[in-house]
């Protein structure tokens, strides 16, 4: 079934997209909760014209997602958080983490649009955030223990060394 999506919609396409679905997602969730139409001759139609429309203004909103994937790759990040004494992160490192730190720097991002690979340890980390269905950014960030360097293991000190003697040395 071919819909044309009239919102983004996250792991199918974006907005104006016309996409194949199973039958029962578009007339049970996507067309009642007003995420898509029937991608019928005469809505593919209206669709183009309003795309030639549009084309000035998607764009300017092209240009604008790239200038701020720009300014986002030239970000570094450095996330703070509880760990244990062998390095490891109570829990892990999120988008809603990594969104919270680019607000402090003065960048509004959506948490929905960050990707993060599992981040369970302390070290370095990219999150890729997808600003346009063509622009996505790079941000790399650094998760460190609370406070400051990540606790080290105690390394333990080898035991001291006692010659043996033999019964004839003695």
């Amino acid at each position: 079934m071919e819909i044309i999506l009239k919102e983004d919609v996250i792991g199918l396409g974006y907005k104006n997209d016309i996409v194949n679905v199973k039958p029962g997602y578009g007339r049970n969730y996507l067309i009642p909760f007003g995420k898509g139409v029937i991608a019928s001759e005469s809505a593919k139609k209206q669709l183009a014209e309003e795309l030639k429309q549009k084309a000035v203004k998607l764009a300017k909103i092209k240009a604008d997602a790239e200038a701020l994937a720009e300014k986002l790759n030239a970000v570094a990040l450095t996330i703070s958080t509880k760990v244990s004494s062998t390095g490891v992160i109570y829990g892990s490192v999120n988008s809603l983490q990594i969104a919270d730190e680019l607000k402090k720097l003065g960048f509004n991002i959506d948490r929905k649009i960050i990707s993060v690979k599992d981040v369970k340890s302390v070290g370095e980390y990219i999150a890729t955030i997808k600003l346009h269905k063509e622009v996505a950014a790079q941000v790399p960030f650094t998760v460190v223990a609370e406070g400051g360097e990540a606790p080290v293991a105690p390394v333990e000190e080898p035991a001291p060394v006692v010659e043996e003697t033999t019964a004839e040395e003695e």
